[in-house]
This record gives C-alpha cells, sequence and structure tokens, in this order.
C-alpha cells in the first residue's frame, strides 16, 4: 500500500488552495448566554489530566447504558460512565481526537473506537463491546510518514463504508476506509485527500448527506463532499471575532426533530456556535457558553461531542465538552494555576434542552 500512499500525499501536496475565508468587519462577538453543566468528569488518581476530545455513546436499545470516552494527550484514553466517574482507562500512548461508530465483527454488533495516536504517529483502534461495556485494544494503523504527527481525527460511514479521517497541522487531511484484514486485525486503505492552507484539528462527519466538516483553527470551518471529494473545499464559517474567536476547535453535529445543527468550538473566547445545516443550509442560530450553577465553567474548550436522542437521564440528548482548567466547585482555580502545568482538565456534559431553552430552539 506504500506507493499509492505517497501518490496520494504528492496529490495533497498540489491540491489546489481553497479560497480564503470571509472575514467580517471588526466588531464584538455576539452574545452567549450561559449553560449549566450538568456532570463533570473525575479522574481520582490522576491530579494532572490532559484531556483534548471527548465522544458520547449509548446502548441502542437502552438509554442507560451509555458511555462517556475522553483522550488524555499525554498517556490513554478514559473510559467513563455517565456519573463521571472512570470505569476504564487505556495506557495505549498520547492521544488527541477520538470518534466511534457502530460495526459487525465477525458477526457480533461491536463499536469501533479510534483516536489519533501522536508518538508512533497513527490511529489507534479499540473494539467497545455493547454488552458488557468493555473498552479492548484492536490495533495500530500507522498514517504515511510523510503525512507525519496525525492531529485532528473523525470517523464516518458512508455509502457502506466506515471512514477514519486523521488531518495534520499544515492542513493535510485523508480519509481511510477501514475494516478487519484478513488476520483479523483492522486495516485501511486511502480513499480521499484534501489541503487547507493551515492547521486543522476538529472535524465531523454528516452520515446522512456525506458532507465532512473540517475547522482550520485560524481561519473557519470548511465542508467537503466523501461523496463528490473532487469538489473543492468551501467555506462555512470564517474566523471573525464575533461568532468564531480564534481557535476553531471541536465540531459536532446534534439532530433534534428533522433539524441538524453544526456545533463548533470558539477556543478564543471559551464559546460554543450553533448552525442549522438541515437541507443543505447553514443558518447562524446563536451561541452559548457553559458555566453556572455548582460545577466551574469551560474555559479555553478545544473538543465536543453531541449525541442525539436519549442518553442518560437525558431525553433530548447531550453534549459533551473539554474544559481547559477543571476547579472545586463552582469556580476556576487562580490564572497562575490555569496557566500552569498543575492544572486539572476534564470534560463537561450538558442538557441539549438547556441549550435550546437559551438559544430560542423549538
Amino acid at each position: 500500500m506504500r506507493a499509492p500512499l505517497l501518490a496520494a500525499l504528492a496529490l495533497v501536496a498540489g491540491c489546489a488552495v481553497p479560497q480564503a475565508a470571509p472575514r467580517t468587519a471588526a466588531l464584538p462577538p455576539v452574545e452567549a448566554p450561559w449553560v449549566a453543566a450538568v456532570l463533570e468528569t473525575r479522574v481520582a488518581d490522576n491530579p494532572k489530566v490532559d484531556a483534548d476530545d471527548p465522544v458520547l455513546w449509548r446502548h441502542p436499545e437502552d438509554p442507560s447504558r451509555a458511555l462517556f470516552i475522553g483522550t488524555d494527550k499525554s498517556i490513554g484514553l478514559y473510559v467513563h460512565g455517565m456519573d463521571g466517574a472512570v470505569r476504564q482507562f487505556l495506557a495505549d500512548g498520547p492521544m488527541n481526537n477520538v470518534d466511534l461508530r457502530p460495526i459487525m465483527l465477525d458477526g457480533r454488533p461491536m463499536v469501533l473506537v479510534a483516536a489519533t495516536e501522536r508518538a508512533k504517529f497513527g490511529i489507534m483502534t479499540w473494539l467497545l463491546d455493547p454488552e458488557t461495556l468493555k473498552v479492548e485494544r484492536w490495533g495500530h494503523l500507522p498514517t504515511p510518514r510523510q503525512f507525519g504527527e496525525p492531529y485532528g481525527f473523525c470517523m464516518g460511514q458512508v455509502d457502506g463504508e466506515t471512514l477514519v479521517i486523521p488531518n495534520n497541522k499544515k492542513g493535510a487531511v485523508l480519509a481511510f476506509a477501514i475494516a478487519p484484514g484478513a488476520d483479523g486485525k483492522p486495516a485501511m486503505q486511502l480513499r480521499h485527500s484534501w489541503k487547507l492552507r493551515s492547521q486543522t484539528e476538529g472535524c465531523v462527519v454528516n452520515d446522512e448527506t456525506g458532507d465532512l466538516y473540517v475547522g482550520e483553527e485560524d481561519r473557519g470551518i470548511w465542508q467537503m463532499s466523501l461523496r463528490r471529494p473532487a469538489e473543492a473545499p468551501r467555506s462555512i464559517a470564517g474566523v471573525d471575532g464575533r461568532i468564531m474567536v480564534a481557535d476553531v476547535e471541536g465540531l459536532t453535529l446534534m439532530r433534534d426533530a428533522g433539524r441538524t445543527f453544526l456545533i463548533a468550538s470558539s477556543q478564543g473566547d471559551s464559546a460554543f456556535a450553533v448552525w442549522d445545516i438541515a437541507g443543505g443550509a447553514h443558518d447562524f442560530i446563536g451561541r452559548f457558553r457553559v458555566g453556572g450553577g455548582g460545577i466551574d465553567p469551560v474555559t479555553q474548550t478545544d473538543g465536543l461531542s453531541a449525541w442525539s436522542g436519549p442518553i442518560g437521564t437525558y431525553p433530548e440528548g447531550a453534549i459533551a465538552v473539554h474544559d481547559h482548567c477543571d476547579g472545586d466547585g463552582h469556580e476556576d482555580p487562580s490564572d497562575a494555576v490555569c496557566d500552569s502545568d498543575a492544572k486539572q482538565q476534564n470534560y463537561k456534559l450538558v442538557d441539549w434542552r438547556d441549550v435550546k431553552k437559551a438559544l430560542g430552539i423549538r
């Protein structure tokens, strides 16, 4: 597979660069009402969790059987219950972004969990058993050497294929089809590639439409097509200091009553922007922040993940978000702590109903 990968990477290097993302006049950021977190993750035996990106999952037949999975950029992957407590830890190296999709393996329904691994440069995979809720290592898949460090990551299922999609700090985006190989271990083949101008990270796939959304941290959000990969990336939202304040970080989708919402982390002002993308439109709905109540506010947010529909005790869905600096109670530690390596990072959970109420979504 080495020769095709080298050819594809050469193609990426020579791709036409998309037009500049639109920027608007310098105006103050759009108001963002506060939404209180309903729970947060806890790691009792590690005071320096280097959290980055979460993903939510629930059993297809029982919303109470749900998990809250999150990466540690330094040491591995945490599996939390919906009470925030650690159920399992997998010390498989520095993991950046994580995603998952259901698959069939040897006739059994399983869940493929995968993340970008930053030491050996590749994609680490695990299998989640939906009956036992246990996560086990499946295998490591190296990304092409010329690709360098894989950074952002997402997954999709389009036209019968499960796709793993890493990107890097130079704006390269690769989409691989993944499936069990002859030895039962994971194997992947390159399907598509794109090139943006600068560092990328957050991404999400709309499995229904085949659309891939990628965040270019300093410039904005781009839409590509997994069904029409030759089409140039299309700008959806620019970093304008109003709706999006650099860096653009996590991206996720929430489906509700026939509508699909794109949600993005605006790290520069610790907010989240929401668009209604149903029917191919990208109508800006509003922004919100996470804070208030008995849990400390979310700051310098990175990854996020939405679950559409019932999960745990949340009947309409929930959103998991990264928090750069966790505090005891309702306040963050001092700036000196939050700016140091001594801080504790974690993930917060928000009830989708509370976001809808704050933004007037009906």
